[in-house]
């Protein structure tokens, strides 16, 4: 099993900045890769950003050049630092996790929101 919490969601306004933390129970080289998704109301959860073991990135094309997905192998911590926020942005952001088996884990959310 893996337990993941995040934190640093909150409200900001447009154009303003946030950065998000997942803190995993396990050390990062257990798992094939840590992100990100997020869900507005009345809509599908998305992928926003994920960083594999190996260090490959990858973004939803609506966040590229403002948000930066990164890992702090020691602390077991994956962040997102989101920059130039907009309304649309608005969501619970969840921390996603893949072990080394492909298990599926998930984090209870974070709410952000940006006001216009």
């Amino acid at each position: 099993q893996v337990q993941l919490v995040e934190s640093g969601g909150g409200l900001v306004q447009a154009g303003g900045s946030l950065r998000l933390s997942c803190a995993a129970s396990v050390n990062f080289f257990r798992l094939n890769y840590m992100g990100w998704y997020r869900q507005a109301p009345g809509k599908q959860r998305e992928l926003v950003a994920t960083i594999s073991r190996g260090d490959s990135t990858r973004y939803v094309d609506s966040v590229k050049d403002r948000f930066t997905i990164s890992r702090n192998n020691a602390a077991n911590t994956v962040d997102l630092q989101m920059n130039g926020l907009k309304p649309e942005d608005t969501a619970v952001y969840y921390c996603n996790a893949a072990d080394i088996r492909w298990r599926n884990y998930w984090g209870l959310g974070t709410q952000v929101t940006v006001s216009s």
